[in-house]
């Protein structure tokens, strides 16, 4: 079985996946979201890890290999430890050398955050065409695929709880408001007045975006979201046609068969 790892800034995403003995494919037995933490140890992790595990009913003796994508350096030490310590395993970072299968057109391709090009290979793999996937992070990415495959670049905007947090922060008199879709643009409270400038703003600079992307780049693309919140923005949005919750832990699951004979 192998363990793929998503730390983000926010949250970190764990799947548990089936693989064959030879070849691509391969089905995701169960996956977790938990808040990431910079200052645990790995031994910390481990202890969480094992809760989820017999919570999925997995013993970690279960799990073969590992493989990672982090775009917090910090988090770097702990999880090697603890992928050592209860795996005995040494884990498989996403970073620069690695084969993805995608070439990254970028003027500093180490630059490129590790999920930004696990999501890409995923969403070419799924959808092999041009692509704009959009994820709705910390911060919210917006990455370009060309027809042949390519990682163009894209653009990165604050995320929806940067956003929010800011307005609640920084307008003394406005309260904390749930981050859902209100039933007209124009609000008959404070609450749906918030509500609407909050999700129909965030959908408006979503679909604004991808637009211009799409215009610029000149050729068919497909514009997929993946994410906490990319179900709701997507059925507000104009522009999104699919959603992929599991994108990024697809993407280390190609990436760690890509790499698994090296």
């Amino acid at each position: 079985m192998l363990l793929a790892i998503d730390v983000g800034n926010t949250n970190t995403v764990l799947g548990l996946y089936e693989l064959p003995a030879a070849g691509p494919g391969g089905t995701l037995r169960d996956s977790f979201r938990v808040q990431t933490e910079k200052d645990r140890t790995g031994d910390e992790y481990g202890l969480q890890l094992r809760a989820l595990f017999e919570f999925a009913g997995v013993k970690l003796s279960d799990v073969h290999d590992v493989i990672i994508s982090s775009v917090v350096p910090q988090m770097t030490f702990p999880l090697e430890q603890m992928c050592r310590r209860f795996f005995d395993k040494k884990p498989l970072f996403v970073g620069p050398g690695m084969k993805t299968g995608m070439p990254v057109l970028y003027d500093n391709p180490r630059e490129v955050g590790a999920d930004r090009i696990v999501n890409a290979v995923a969403a070419y793999e799924r959808w092999p065409q041009g692509l704009i996937i959009v994820d709705f992070g910390t911060a919210t990415t917006f990455d370009a695929v060309s027809p042949k495959g390519e990682y163009l670049g894209g653009a990165i905007a604050p995320g929806i709880g940067i956003s929010m947090e800011a307005l609640f922060q920084r307008a003394s008199k406005l309260p904390r408001v749930a981050f859902e879709r209100p039933q007209s643009v124009v609000g008959k409270s404070t609450v749906t007045s918030m509500q609407s400038g909050i999700v129909f703003g965030y959908v408006g600079l979503v679909d604004g975006i991808c637009a211009r992307m799409a215009s610029e780049l000149g050729f068919p693309v497909k514009i997929v979201a993946t994410g906490g919140l990319a179900t709701l923005i997507a059925n507000v949005s104009e522009q999104i046609e699919e959603v992929d919750d599991q994108l990024t832990l697809e993407g280390l699951r190609i990436i760690y068969q890509r790499n698994r004979s090296a």
